[in-house]
């Protein structure tokens, strides 16, 4: 039997790029780190963009993540998505559309999908709205039939998450980011993988 070669391109903004991390892997790096491919094989390659809304993002995916698929390969696309389209004053709905589209544009390559949504900061201002947001991404991304992680709800008063966050200028570090790779690996890594999980 021919061995399975599976490529992923990972879009999202800085966080996906471990910004901010002493051992530089962010929480991508913690994932697949930890992650045995066997039987198959796995190239990944990251494509962040600093401070980057669904518009940006909806505008550069196809031609960037393109670029690394391969008709040998079985093709993953990765989201990390940011609240930026707060900071940005996109609506809901329009950050919603912009979503849809990017998922709506995979599906017709047959490319799945793994999204992992906005991280709570320390505002709790902000975080209501991020609240909102994450919610919606969530839908569509549930809806479309692909893996959604909602990283907001399980670390808004997780202690450890906002001491991080304090101690870091705002921005996860090592514990921050080993953090949300723990919620990545058991929120659907495997089976969007198809691979048997190891716990």
């Amino acid at each position: 039997m021919e061995q399975r070669r599976i490529r992923i391109a990972a879009v999202g903004e800085q966080l996906l790029a471990g910004v901010g991390d002493p051992r530089a892997l962010g929480w991508l790096g913690r994932t697949l780190a930890r992650t045995n491919p066997d039987p198959a094989t796995l190239e990944s390659f990251v494509l962040a963009s600093p401070n980057e809304g669904t518009e940006e993002l909806a505008g550069r995916w196809l031609q960037e993540a393109g670029r690394r698929f391969d008709d040998g390969f079985e093709n993953r696309l990765i989201i990390g998505l940011s609240g930026r389209d707060l900071e940005l004053g996109l609506s809901t709905a329009r950050s919603r559309l912009n979503l849809a589209n990017i998922l709506d544009g995979a599906a017709q390559l047959s490319v799945k999908v793994f999204v992992v949504g906005p991280p709570p900061g320390l505002d709790a201002q902000r975080n209501a709205q991020l609240a909102e947001l994450s919610t919606a991404f969530g839908d569509v991304t549930t809806r479309r039939k692909h893996v959604f992680v909602d990283t907001f709800t399980p670390l808004l008063n997780h202690e450890q998450w906002r001491t991080d966050l304090a101690s870091n200028g705002g921005a996860p570090g090592q514990a921050g980011y080993g953090l949300l790779a723990w919620l990545v690996l058991h929120r659907g890594w495997y089976p969007w993988l198809d691979l048997p999980e190891p716990f």
